[in-house]
């Protein structure tokens, strides 16, 4: 019996709102959140809270977002995620938390009277989304290394004693759609068949920008 926060595979829906957003990927078992303003995506929410709260994340592929409403202007594969906590600022915006369940494949998507888009997807491509992460192997001391060089480049922070704690594919699911990637790096890290093939192209993008940018090996980043 599927818990009323989870649905199962089966009971996905056929067509579901979507949030399209430059520069961001919400990935299975990752967690978004979002802020929420607009009028249109505000409608969005509110449509989601009174029925599945689904809304499927994807990107545009060009970073006006006014370019979006056209059909071809999205990416094919986004990720629908189940809010999972939210918040209503006195301010009228939405605070949301966005837990990943599945990616899907956009078949087509109308505009709805709101404003905002709503998509018939397709999601059994993707149809062990939501299953148990099998155990991968990780050469953490190296990663841990090429990531003290790649956050130093970029000005970014991190607990050492978090990221040593956490699970494989936690860790590359959460370093995927946190480093600032191109749009496009982004989308092939969300299109990898599996948790095990992101980390190969998550590695691969981490070393080519150390390369490109020059990175020294010393990091000052402290937990």
């Amino acid at each position: 019996m599927s818990s009323p926060l989870t649905p199962t595979f089966d009971e996905l829906p056929a067509e579901i709102p979507i949030f399209p957003l430059s520069d961001v990927v919400l990935l299975p078992k990752g967690v978004l959140p979002l802020n929420i303003f607009e009028p249109r995506y505000i409608a969005m929410i509110d449509y989601a809270l009174k029925h599945d709260r689904l809304i499927g994340m994807i990107q545009p592929r060009h970073h006006n977002i006014e370019d979006a409403q056209a059909p071809s202007a999205l990416y094919d594969i986004g990720c629908a995620g189940r809010i999972t906590n939210f918040n209503e600022t006195s301010d009228g915006r939405y605070e949301i938390m966005l837990s990943g369940l599945n990616r899907f494949e956009i078949k087509d998507d109308t505009l709805t009277q709101q404003g905002f888009r709503e998509a018939n997807v397709q999601w059994m491509a993707y149809a062990h989304d939501m299953d148990a992460e099998q155990g991968f192997q990780l050469d953490r001391n190296s990663l841990n290394q090429l990531l003290k060089r790649y956050f130093v480049c970029h000005q970014l922070n991190a607990c050492w004693e978090t990221i040593k704690e956490t699970p494989n594919h936690m860790l590359i699911t959460a370093l995927a759609m946190i480093c600032p990637f191109t749009a496009e790096e982004k989308q092939a890290l969300l299109e990898a068949p599996t948790c095990k093939d992101r980390a190969k192209y998550l590695t691969t993008m981490l070393e080519m920008s150390v390369a490109e940018n020059g990175c020294c090996e010393h990091s000052s980043t402290r937990c």
